[in-house]
């Protein structure tokens, strides 16, 4: 077999495309915001509605405002949400997931249900884990 002769990216064309074992690559930001506790809940959130600020807080449980705030500003930077603010007293936001937000969000989505159907072989793991721990501290 003849090896592949394909000459090494560029560091430039490395980065246009996307390289995240990259220490520099700028997906990894990308990647953080999606996959964080936070960004996850978020995206599922919002996968099949629009949702005021106040709504979200209380669907996603254990979220700060400043966290869900700064989560929303994220994914909003990355192109996932859209902000929509209404020029009325009180204050009215509203957030939705953008084409390309929904598609993260139905990647997430899987991920998510998987962690839930492998909960139990993990919580055994867990178990499993602690009573190592417990019988190598004798």
């Amino acid at each position: 077999m003849e090896k592949d002769r394909t000459p090494p990216l560029s560091l430039s064309a490395r980065l246009a495309r996307g390289d995240l074992m990259a220490a520099d690559c700028p997906s990894r930001a990308i990647l953080q915001h999606m996959t964080s506790r936070w960004g996850v809940l978020v995206l599922i959130a919002l996968e099949d509605r629009t949702l005021r600020f106040g709504e979200m807080k209380r669907m996603i449980g254990g979220v700060s405002e400043r966290m869900l705030a700064q989560t929303l500003q994220w994914l909003e930077g990355d192109g996932l949400v859209i902000r929509k603010a209404f020029a009325v007293v009180p204050p009215h936001v509203e957030y939705r997931l953008t084409p390309l937000g929904v598609e993260a969000a139905h990647r997430v989505r899987s991920l998510a249900d998987w962690i839930e159907t492998a909960m139990p072989q993990m919580m055994a793991a867990w178990d499993a884990r602690g009573a190592e721990a417990l019988a190598s501290a004798d």
